[in-house]
């Protein structure tokens, strides 16, 4: 790897880590730059998805305080995503290679709307105010699923997880936020476990993204709020765009 080669994967590090911290999508900012190296796309989502897990740990650690409270919530959801974490990376290991390269292109499209919606889907989560403060019996499966498409591929794992819980919990945004970012650090690292034990991840880019997320997560935590969430949004959604673009013509 050459230098600017590194710098450019530490960069995309650092921009993951701190938009993940602030609601997620920062697989959008790593994933094309591996790809633009020339790094196959299960090796590059493999070799992201190890390296971004200590950069959610880091978003987590610094939303600690608003995570007081939340123990049952934490327990249970976390469980769930957990199962579903492993399902996903499961999936991503013994599938074979050209389904993931099918399906990726039209998820990160999807991930990409779901950026542009994710306003009006916050605005009307705010709205409801449900009775009940654990979610109902329906949030745990939707924790699964979302585990299952984080152990799977992450892009916007952050920005489903944010929607879900804000429609389904009776809750400050920041203290949602913070569940959020715990429940991601789980899926991400449980896939993590799996993809070194049984994958074959590119250790370079691997060591660099996450040096890149540590540093982006408390950035984001701490600074992310100060930024536009409009170009913030318009940025994740070009580059995600392109990503996808690029699959696809390397398919043709």
């Amino acid at each position: 790897m050459e230098l600017w080669e590194a710098v450019a994967v530490l960069l995309a590090g650092v921009a993951a880590g701190g938009i993940n911290a602030i609601a997620g999508s920062g697989t959008l900012f790593t994933f094309p730059v591996l790809l633009a190296l020339g790094y196959p796309p299960v090796t590059a989502t493999v070799s992201n998805s190890i390296g971004l897990a200590p950069g959610t740990l880091s978003g987590t650690i610094a939303y600690r305080r608003e995570l007081a409270g939340q123990r049952t919530r934490v327990l249970k959801l976390g469980s769930m995503a957990f199962c579903g974490a492993v399902t996903g990376a499961l999936l991503l290991i013994y599938l074979p290679p050209g389904v993931f390269e099918t399906v990726v292109p039209f998820m990160i499209g999807t991930a990409c709307v779901l950026i542009v919606l994710q306003p009006r889907i916050a605005a009307w989560a705010r709205s409801r105010r449900p009775a009940s403060k654990d979610g109902g019996p329906l949030l745990p499966l939707g924790a699964y699923a979302t585990g299952t498409y984080g152990g799977y591929f992450a892009a916007a794992q952050g920005i489903i997880l944010l929607s879900l819980l804000g429609t389904a919990l009776d809750d400050d945004l920041q203290r949602i936020n913070a569940l959020k970012n715990l429940l991601t650090t789980v899926a991400n690292s449980t896939a993590a476990v799996f993809y070194i034990a049984l994958a074959a991840p590119a250790w370079p880019v691997v060591g660099l993204i996450a040096a890149g997320t540590v540093i982006g997560g408390f950035l984001g935590a701490r600074y992310g709020r100060r930024l536009s969430p409009a170009a913030l949004r318009a940025c994740v959604v070009v580059v995600g765009l392109t990503a996808a673009l690029q699959l696809l013509l390397g398919r043709v």
